[in-house]
């Protein structure tokens, strides 16, 4: 490997670590609006709560009411609200399964199991960070380690093509 070659394999490497070292960060930007999200559904969850006790019925009870309705009005926020307690659920296990997670696995979560509007903001206001933490850096490191096996490998049959390509048109020039 010549070292042009070399240059721009490195140059690859730490554009793989600066990228790769964004995850965790991009993880955390999303952790925190999970937690805005399920405290803003938690307020509504709460109310449907208790306007449900209130009138001595349970939360399924009062969606059961919605749904027997012979109101297209009432129908259809029954199913709102459901999709709304579904929600909550969902974001509710996902920053479980966060918190749970050892801190280098957390992007792991984030790519299995996100919430589409929420992956959608954090990524339209994402800040990126320098990565100083431990998973940080190891998220880093595997960007590097991948680009550069990447670019190294690439070169090396490039090479290859280019040899095999040369030596056919020698030998028809000859």
């Amino acid at each position: 490997m010549g070292p042009i070659s070399r240059l721009i394999t490195l140059g690859s490497g730490i554009f793989g670590a600066i990228v790769m070292s964004q995850a965790p960060e991009l993880t955390q930007q999303y952790r925190q609006r999970i937690g805005g999200a399920m405290d803003e559904l938690r307020v509504i969850v709460e109310n449907f709560d208790r306007e449900a006790n209130r009138n001595a019925i349970d939360r399924e009870t009062a969606l059961g009411l919605y749904a027997a309705s012979a109101e297209p009005f009432l129908k259809d926020q029954g199913v709102s609200m459901r999709q709304t307690l579904t929600r909550f659920q969902n974001l509710e296990g996902q920053q479980q399964a966060l918190e749970a997670a050892s801190p280098i696995y957390k992007p792991f979560i984030l790519i299995k199991d996100a919430d589409p509007a929420i992956l959608e903001n954090t990524w339209r206001d994402f800040i990126p960070a320098v990565p100083v933490s431990l998973p940080g850096m190891t998220w880093a490191a595997i960007g590097f380690g991948l680009a550069w096996l990447l670019c190294a490998l690439t070169a090396f049959l490039s090479r290859g093509a280019y040899r095999l390509g040369a030596g056919r048109t020698y030998r028809l020039l000859h």
